[in-house]
Protein backbone atom coordinates (compact mmCIF):
# COMPACT_ATOMS: atom_id res chain seq x y z
CA UNK A 1 0.00 0.00 0.00
CA UNK A 2 1.72 3.52 -1.07
CA UNK A 3 1.20 5.81 1.79
CA UNK A 4 3.80 8.81 2.19
CA UNK A 5 2.44 10.35 5.14
CA UNK A 6 5.19 10.22 7.94
CA UNK A 7 4.45 10.46 11.70
CA UNK A 8 7.31 12.85 12.71
CA UNK A 9 9.22 15.81 11.56
CA UNK A 10 12.67 13.42 12.23
CA UNK A 11 11.39 11.26 9.63
CA UNK A 12 10.12 13.93 7.28
CA UNK A 13 13.82 15.22 7.43
CA UNK A 14 15.44 11.79 7.80
CA UNK A 15 18.36 11.63 5.01
CA UNK A 16 19.34 15.55 4.53
CA UNK A 17 22.86 15.87 3.96
CA UNK A 18 25.21 18.59 4.46
CA UNK A 19 25.56 20.64 1.06
CA UNK A 20 22.16 19.57 -0.17
CA UNK A 21 20.75 21.96 -2.76
CA UNK A 22 17.52 22.64 -0.78
CA UNK A 23 14.17 24.47 -2.59
CA UNK A 24 11.80 26.62 -0.18
CA UNK A 25 8.43 27.20 -2.13
CA UNK A 26 6.78 30.49 -0.92
CA UNK A 27 6.59 33.88 -2.11
CA UNK A 28 7.20 35.98 0.82
CA UNK A 29 5.72 34.25 3.51
CA UNK A 30 2.77 32.79 1.55
CA UNK A 31 3.06 29.41 1.14
CA UNK A 32 6.30 28.92 2.79
CA UNK A 33 6.80 25.73 4.71
CA UNK A 34 7.93 27.09 7.85
CA UNK A 35 7.68 24.39 10.20
CA UNK A 36 9.79 21.83 7.89
CA UNK A 37 12.15 24.59 7.99
CA UNK A 38 12.02 24.60 11.81
CA UNK A 39 12.72 21.16 11.46
CA UNK A 40 15.38 21.25 8.93
CA UNK A 41 16.74 23.76 11.76
CA UNK A 42 16.81 20.61 14.16
CA UNK A 43 18.31 18.44 11.90
CA UNK A 44 21.52 19.86 11.80
CA UNK A 45 22.40 19.77 8.18
CA UNK A 46 24.76 22.31 6.99
CA UNK A 47 26.84 24.05 4.19
CA UNK A 48 23.35 24.05 2.17
CA UNK A 49 22.49 25.59 -0.86
CA UNK A 50 18.73 27.39 -0.79
CA UNK A 51 16.79 28.32 -3.34
CA UNK A 52 14.14 30.59 -2.25
CA UNK A 53 12.13 33.28 -3.36
CA UNK A 54 13.43 36.00 -1.34
CA UNK A 55 16.55 35.31 1.60
CA UNK A 56 14.23 35.75 4.70
CA UNK A 57 12.23 37.75 6.41
CA UNK A 58 12.83 38.79 10.20
CA UNK A 59 14.16 36.21 12.52
CA UNK A 60 12.24 33.17 11.51
CA UNK A 61 11.87 30.22 8.77
CA UNK A 62 14.39 30.70 6.20
CA UNK A 63 15.87 33.77 7.85
CA UNK A 64 16.52 31.96 11.42
CA UNK A 65 18.08 29.15 8.93
CA UNK A 66 21.00 31.82 7.64
CA UNK A 67 21.14 33.66 10.76
CA UNK A 68 22.67 30.10 12.07
CA UNK A 69 25.24 29.88 9.85
CA UNK A 70 24.25 26.75 8.41
CA UNK A 71 23.73 28.15 4.44
CA UNK A 72 26.51 28.69 2.39
CA UNK A 73 24.87 29.81 -0.37
CA UNK A 74 20.86 31.73 -1.51
CA UNK A 75 20.12 31.71 -4.99
CA UNK A 76 16.61 34.46 -5.25
CA UNK A 77 15.43 36.86 -6.83
CA UNK A 78 14.68 39.59 -3.65
CA UNK A 79 17.60 39.49 -1.23
CA UNK A 80 16.10 42.93 -0.18
CA UNK A 81 13.00 42.44 1.35
CA UNK A 82 10.53 44.72 4.08
CA UNK A 83 12.90 43.43 6.57
CA UNK A 84 16.31 41.51 5.39
CA UNK A 85 18.33 41.97 8.57
CA UNK A 86 20.06 39.02 8.92
CA UNK A 87 20.86 38.45 5.03
CA UNK A 88 22.49 42.22 5.05
CA UNK A 89 24.35 41.49 7.77
CA UNK A 90 25.83 37.92 6.75
CA UNK A 91 26.40 39.50 2.89
CA UNK A 92 28.45 42.25 4.15
CA UNK A 93 30.48 40.34 6.56
CA UNK A 94 31.06 38.08 3.01
CA UNK A 95 29.57 34.94 5.12
CA UNK A 96 27.34 33.89 2.59
CA UNK A 97 27.03 33.94 -1.16
CA UNK A 98 24.34 35.40 -3.43
CA UNK A 99 23.03 34.35 -6.99
CA UNK A 100 20.11 36.79 -8.39
CA UNK A 101 18.04 34.98 -10.86
CA UNK A 102 15.15 36.76 -12.41
CA UNK A 103 11.91 35.68 -10.68
CA UNK A 104 10.53 34.61 -14.22
CA UNK A 105 13.71 32.90 -15.06
CA UNK A 106 14.14 31.20 -12.02
CA UNK A 107 10.77 29.47 -12.37
CA UNK A 108 11.33 28.30 -15.60
CA UNK A 109 15.13 26.83 -14.59
CA UNK A 110 13.00 25.42 -11.84
CA UNK A 111 9.96 24.04 -14.30
CA UNK A 112 13.18 23.19 -17.11
CA UNK A 113 14.35 20.42 -14.45
CA UNK A 114 11.15 18.89 -13.61
CA UNK A 115 10.83 18.68 -16.66
CA UNK A 116 13.90 16.82 -17.87
CA UNK A 117 15.53 19.91 -19.58
CA UNK A 118 18.95 20.57 -19.09
CA UNK A 119 18.79 24.27 -20.23
CA UNK A 120 17.14 27.05 -22.75
CA UNK A 121 17.70 30.64 -23.93
CA UNK A 122 15.70 33.49 -22.08
CA UNK A 123 16.12 37.48 -23.56
CA UNK A 124 16.10 38.07 -19.54
CA UNK A 125 19.22 39.59 -17.82
CA UNK A 126 20.41 40.73 -21.77
CA UNK A 127 22.54 43.47 -21.35
CA UNK A 128 22.72 43.37 -18.10
CA UNK A 129 25.73 42.08 -15.14
CA UNK A 130 23.13 39.10 -15.14
CA UNK A 131 24.44 37.98 -18.35
CA UNK A 132 28.65 38.40 -17.47
CA UNK A 133 29.86 34.65 -18.02
CA UNK A 134 26.81 33.19 -19.85
CA UNK A 135 26.47 31.98 -23.81
CA UNK A 136 24.51 34.10 -25.48
CA UNK A 137 23.15 33.40 -29.06
CA UNK A 138 21.20 35.32 -31.84
CA UNK A 139 18.10 34.29 -32.93
CA UNK A 140 15.88 35.22 -35.20
CA UNK A 141 17.89 39.01 -34.79
CA UNK A 142 16.74 39.08 -30.95
CA UNK A 143 19.73 38.43 -28.86
CA UNK A 144 19.35 35.60 -25.79
CA UNK A 145 20.90 34.10 -22.68
CA UNK A 146 21.32 30.68 -22.11
CA UNK A 147 20.21 29.53 -18.53
CA UNK A 148 20.65 26.55 -17.32
CA UNK A 149 17.89 24.15 -15.63
CA UNK A 150 18.09 24.15 -11.28
CA UNK A 151 17.36 20.73 -9.51
CA UNK A 152 17.65 20.16 -6.22
CA UNK A 153 18.44 17.47 -3.99
CA UNK A 154 15.56 18.32 -1.33
CA UNK A 155 12.27 20.44 -2.18
CA UNK A 156 10.73 21.60 1.05
CA UNK A 157 7.00 22.68 -0.15
CA UNK A 158 3.58 23.77 1.78
CA UNK A 159 0.62 22.21 0.65
CA UNK A 160 -3.53 22.61 1.65
CA UNK A 161 -4.43 19.27 1.07
CA UNK A 162 -2.84 15.75 0.91
CA UNK A 163 -3.86 12.18 0.32
CA UNK A 164 -2.05 9.41 1.28
CA UNK A 165 -0.51 9.18 -2.29
CA UNK A 166 1.35 12.71 -2.03
CA UNK A 167 -1.07 14.14 -4.55
CA UNK A 168 -1.23 17.71 -3.48
CA UNK A 169 -3.53 21.08 -3.61
CA UNK A 170 -2.63 24.72 -2.78
CA UNK A 171 -4.89 27.15 -1.53
CA UNK A 172 -4.91 30.64 -3.74
CA UNK A 173 -1.78 32.35 -4.10
CA UNK A 174 0.18 30.02 -1.46
CA UNK A 175 0.73 27.54 -4.91
CA UNK A 176 3.33 29.92 -5.82
CA UNK A 177 6.83 28.39 -5.93
CA UNK A 178 5.60 25.26 -4.56
CA UNK A 179 4.43 22.89 -7.52
CA UNK A 180 7.47 23.49 -9.66
CA UNK A 181 9.68 23.03 -6.66
CA UNK A 182 7.91 19.80 -5.66
CA UNK A 183 8.83 18.26 -9.27
CA UNK A 184 12.33 19.66 -9.59
CA UNK A 185 14.32 18.07 -6.47
CA UNK A 186 15.31 14.43 -5.94
CA UNK A 187 13.39 14.40 -2.82
CA UNK A 188 10.23 16.44 -1.54
CA UNK A 189 8.74 17.03 1.32
CA UNK A 190 5.04 18.40 1.93
CA UNK A 191 3.63 19.93 4.96
CA UNK A 192 0.01 19.97 4.48
CA UNK A 193 -2.67 21.61 6.43
CA UNK A 194 -5.14 18.80 5.69
CA UNK A 195 -5.09 14.93 4.88
CA UNK A 196 -7.98 13.46 3.24
CA UNK A 197 -9.37 9.95 2.52
CA UNK A 198 -7.54 8.67 -1.09
CA UNK A 199 -10.09 9.97 -3.67
CA UNK A 200 -11.46 12.52 -1.81
CA UNK A 201 -9.47 15.12 -4.07
CA UNK A 202 -10.92 16.83 -7.17
CA UNK A 203 -8.64 16.02 -9.63
CA UNK A 204 -8.88 19.40 -11.55
CA UNK A 205 -7.56 20.98 -8.55
CA UNK A 206 -4.57 18.45 -7.76
CA UNK A 207 -1.29 20.86 -8.93
CA UNK A 208 1.07 18.56 -7.37
CA UNK A 209 0.57 14.53 -8.07
CA UNK A 210 1.78 12.02 -5.59
CA UNK A 211 4.69 11.14 -8.39
CA UNK A 212 6.64 14.17 -7.06
CA UNK A 213 5.58 13.72 -3.65
CA UNK A 214 8.11 11.48 -1.68
CA UNK A 215 7.08 12.47 2.18
CA UNK A 216 4.10 14.20 3.62
CA UNK A 217 3.51 15.52 7.14
CA UNK A 218 0.64 16.86 8.48
CA UNK A 219 0.93 20.94 9.69
CA UNK A 220 -2.58 22.33 10.62
CA UNK A 221 -2.19 25.52 11.77
CA UNK A 222 -5.61 26.35 11.58
CA UNK A 223 -8.39 27.84 9.08
CA UNK A 224 -7.75 31.32 7.41
CA UNK A 225 -10.60 32.98 7.40
CA UNK A 226 -12.35 33.23 3.89
CA UNK A 227 -13.65 36.63 2.65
Amino acid sequence: MINKIVQSMAEAMAGIRDGAVVLLGGFGSIGQPNALIDGLIEHGAKDLIVVSNNAGVGRIGLARLLELGRVRKIICSFPRTVDPVVFEGLYRAGKIELEIVPQGTMAERLRAAGAGIPAFFTATGMGTKLAAGKEQREIHGRKYLLEEALAGDVALIEAWEADRWGNLTYRSSARNFNPVMAAAATLTIAQAQHIVDLGALDPEKVATPGIYVNRVLHVPYGEPTVT
